[in-house]
């Protein structure tokens, strides 16, 4: 009995030092600059997709089966919802994204909205396996980024 005691009093202290250490992690985590590192890597991973779709679709690489689908499908959902990478007290440090995203939610909103469904398109394209669809739908990708960017980031020099 007295082991089953000791076992349950070792299981709640160990609950109790887990949730400790969750705990700290999530305020460690809603830091802004976490937020800022970790958009500029779904950023990083977004360009690199769009190219390397770009690069099968020119013919520019022998593709292995469902490569393409694998970028497609991977683009989809980096876009799926990128405002929440932009939270409030976010807008400062090394970044290239311009005050305007705080200031024009709501336009913001839009263009990230146009980025979702144009990449969700392009996934859908390239399931059909419609080479002229695949094609259209990837220009769709590009003017959506293109839009965003000029609007919301800064100009690269």
């Amino acid at each position: 009995m007295k082991s089953f005691a000791r076992s349950l009093t070792s299981i709640s202290v160990a609950g109790v030092l887990s949730l400790g250490m969750f705990s700290l992690s999530s305020v460690h985590a809603a830091e802004p600059e976490n937020y800022i590192k970790y958009r500029q890597a779904i950023m990083k991973a977004v360009a690199g997709h769009s190219s390397s779709s770009g690069q099968i679709l020119r013919g520019l690489v022998d593709a292995q089966p469902g490569e393409l689908a694998f970028h497609a499908d991977a683009l989809a959902r980096l876009n799926a919802d990128l405002v929440w990478l932009f939270p409030e007290g976010s807008d400062f440090g090394e970044t290239e994204a311009l005050p305007k995203i705080w200031e024009d939610q709501a336009g913001f909103a839009q263009r990230a909205k146009e980025a979702a469904d144009a990449t969700a398109n392009f996934a859908k394209a390239v399931q059909s396996g419609d080479a002229t669809a695949m094609a259209t739908a990837y220009k769709a990708v590009g003017e959506s980024c293109k839009g965003c960017h000029q609007n919301f980031r800064e100009r690269k020099r």
